[in-house]
């Protein structure tokens, strides 16, 4: 095997095998550089995403909906289940990790069908030459070699954010990754963190049985979001019984065999305490930089641990990129697997870009929740003129055939141009709802434009279009 190729890419998440890919794709010689892990002890592709997040929480999510649907929903189907509904969770734990398996070796077919060396250890940089190439060591399996590359792409995503004095043993003090393979139901659920993650992990383990608190920080509930979705959304897990105190302050964690208690302060400086048999820590998520050698080759990292780059994830070195967690911008899959098409493309010539005002974002809980562009208070700051449909999916009659008919759509458009500036989501279905939005704001659509669009009936999709008529105060159906 040749130690010299084109391009070399650290990572081997989603966007790091996705702009591994694409290279090869376009004729170029790349080497992609995984050390990930299995609980089997095999080095796998597909990073965090695939293996300890993304695919392993939505399989459960998935599991964990179906129970409850079948526990406390089919009655009103008349449909009639006799005795107890039973929950295997080995084997429900189970058919997550054959998910995973399948992706993950999906992804090693990809690199063959694609001609892209997989080099399994950790990745290095050493030097940078005299003819300007980067030299990477890669360890951790078998001899150590040395590998060179005029093109670099750093991909190593990022790993959970723990809180000082809170030790994670992955057993009764878990992060993203212990929580999805809880031995038992806990009775107690206590999550520290009302973010995406502990709110679709919170969603998980409240549907097999537990009773869960999620305590947040933040005085307001998903701030990131548009305030109606928001004030939705809280409305409807406390409907569920998620309960979410904000604005607290964590004190002592203590834990025993049996459980965890955690002092906390609530938002009206009363001192409480919370004790529950498990305690899910999620509080953000912080860049995969450390141990690059990254000093060696005279690249800085910021105060966040982050690497500095322009909008096409130029780093401030020569033929260097950066991209998904390690730089700006949203922690999102997705997010990733499209700078990584773009670094690829911009290493071969071409002129790509990313308009990351269209990068939707999605929380897989039940309903969902999905945004994409700007929401309502945003606009409000920015002193723009706009105007504002609302739809719900209680007046779609395949909502209510499905019987899911929680939520709306919301859309809001510029009030000259009528140009969509954002749509907010909360559905059953809004993680693929919200794909029409992104094509619509991508092509600089006008709320009319999705009006006028013929949408299949019935359907979820109706209610976009009705939203959209709604923008301008001619919905149909209401």
């Amino acid at each position: 095997m040749s130690n010299q190729f084109d391009v070399i890419v650290i990572g081997g998440g989603p966007g790091g095998y996705i702009a591994a890919i694409r290279a090869a794709q376009l004729g170029k010689s790349v080497a992609c550089v995984e050390k990930w892990k299995n609980p089997n002890g095999e080095t796998v592709l597909g990073g965090t995403c695939l293996n300890v997040g993304c695919i392993p929480s939505k399989a459960l999510l998935a599991s964990s909906e179906t129970f409850e649907h079948t526990a406390h929903h089919l009655a009103e189907h008349g449909i009639t289940v006799n005795g107890e509904v039973q929950l295997d969770l080995a084997k429900m734990l189970a058919r997550k990790d054959g998910i995973v398996s399948k992706m993950t070796k999906g992804i090693e077919f990809l690199f063959r069908k694609n001609k892209v060396t997989w080099l399994k250890g950790h990745a290095q940089f050493t030097a940078r030459n005299s003819a300007g190439n980067y030299q990477i060591e890669v360890s951790g399996e078998g001899a150590a070699q040395t590998i060179t590359a005029q093109h670099v792409i750093i991909a190593t995503g990022s790993k959970a954010r723990h809180l000082p004095n809170i030790p994670i043993d992955n057993r009764i003090i878990a992060d993203n990754e212990g929580a999805l393979s809880f031995d038992s139901v806990p009775k107690k659920l206590a999550v520290i963190g009302a973010g995406v993650i502990g709110l679709e992990l919170g969603s998980v383990w409240r549907r097999l049985g537990a009773q869960v608190t999620v305590l947040e920080a933040a005085p307001s509930f998903l701030a990131a979001a548009d305030d109606g979705v928001a004030k939705e959304a809280s409305k409807q897990f406390a409907k569920q019984g998620l309960a979410i105190h904000l604005g607290v302050k964590i004190g002592d964690v203590k834990t025993t065999q049996q459980g965890v208690s955690i002092a906390y302060t609530d938002k009206e400086g009363k001192a409480q305490t919370l004790v529950a048999d498990r305690l899910i820590v999620s509080v953000g998520r912080v860049p995969n930089t450390d141990g690059l050698g990254l000093e060696k080759i005279g690249l800085a990292v910021n105060e966040r641990g982050m690497i500095e780059v322009d909008d096409q994830c130029r780093t401030q070195l020569p033929n260097l990129y950066a991209i998904g967690d390690v730089v700006r911008g949203p922690m999102l899959a997705h997010k990733a697997e499209d700078e990584g098409v773009m670094v690829a493309e911009v290493i071969d010539g071409q002129k790509p870009h990313i308009d990351y005002n269209c990068v939707p974002w999605v929380i897989y809980t039940a309903p969902e929740i999905a945004w994409v562009g700007k929401t309502e208070q945003q606009l409000k700051q920015e002193g723009r003129a706009y105007k504002a449909g609302q739809f719900p999916f209680a007046a779609n009659g395949r909502a209510l055939g499905m019987a899911k008919a929680e939520g709306f759509v919301k859309m809001l458009a510029d009030a000259k141009t009528d140009e969509i500036l954002g749509v907010h989501i909360v559905s059953s279905a809004a993680s693929d709802l919200i794909a029409e939005a992104v094509v619509a704001m991508e092509f600089k659509a006008a709320s009319e434009d999705i009006g006028r669009i013929c949408h299949p009936h019935p359907s979820l999709s109706e209610v976009m279009r009705e939203t959209a008529l709604a923008v301008e105060k001619r919905a149909l159906n209401m």
